[in-house]
């Protein structure tokens, strides 16, 4: 219970962003006549808002694996360098494959940006706060699916909750980090790219810029303590 008052709080803006965001999803998996069974099995098994929203036209047109697979890879490559920067704090972690399979990406901005109390167990507290972002998307998606029937379709706006989102956790990793380094590295590679490259080619090239750098402070940080 103490793992539990300690970690909630932390998820509350999670739970604020995935009831709108997940019930959105749920309302377009409604109006696109998708059962409810389908938008569970999407939300429990997929668990990536993003992927799930990109997979909706998949489902409904001829199957194309090779799409699929690129747009999925395209999609979630972010998750890498989620990994990447996770090596440390997952180390000898019990419960591992699990934090690996939530580590969404409100879950990872948690996770990163907080430290654990010394008298909590680290696997219990990061499988708490991965556990609650898992419910919270899987009841926001039902819910919204439930309530489709009831929400008017002059209604607009649901797809910029993930924009708010993103950059509200941005926002609360620049306040709580001490290594804010690694965000200014995402805003250079993401900006250098997005004007070098142009809308089309920007994601892979800012990826690629920040895997060297995060490759490049991690070989510093060893030589330092060396």
């Amino acid at each position: 219970m103490q793992t539990l008052r300690m970690s909630f709080p932390l998820t509350l803006p999670v739970l604020a962003g995935y009831l709108m965001l997940g019930m959105a999803y749920g309302i377009l998996m409604s109006d696109k006549g998708f059962s409810i069974l389908w938008t569970f099995l999407m939300s429990a098994v997929v668990f990536a808002g993003a992927m799930q929203y990109a997979a909706i036209p998949l489902l409904l047109s001829t199957f194309n694996p090779l799409l699929a697979f690129l747009m999925a890879l395209l999609v979630n490559i972010r998750h890498l360098f989620y990994g990447i920067s996770m090596l440390d704090r997952f180390k000898g972690l019990k419960g591992k494959s699990l934090l690996i399979f939530g580590m969404a990406d409100e879950a990872f901005s948690i996770n990163v940006a907080s430290d654990v109390p010394k008298d909590i167990d680290p696997s219990l507290f990061y499988l708490t706060i991965t556990g609650l972002c898992y419910l919270y998307w899987q009841v926001s998606c039902l819910m919204g699916h439930l309530l489709a029937v009831f929400i008017p379709d002059q209604i607009k706006g649901f797809d910029f909750v993930l924009t708010a989102l993103f950059f509200v956790m941005f926002l609360n990793q620049w306040k709580s980090s001490d290594k804010r380094v690694y965000l200014l590295l995402g805003i250079f590679a993401t900006l250098f790219s997005l004007m070098v490259f142009g809308k089309t080619q920007f994601l892979w090239m800012s990826m690629l810029i920040i895997v060297v750098g995060l490759l490049g402070f991690r070989h510093i940080k060893e030589k330092h303590h060396e």
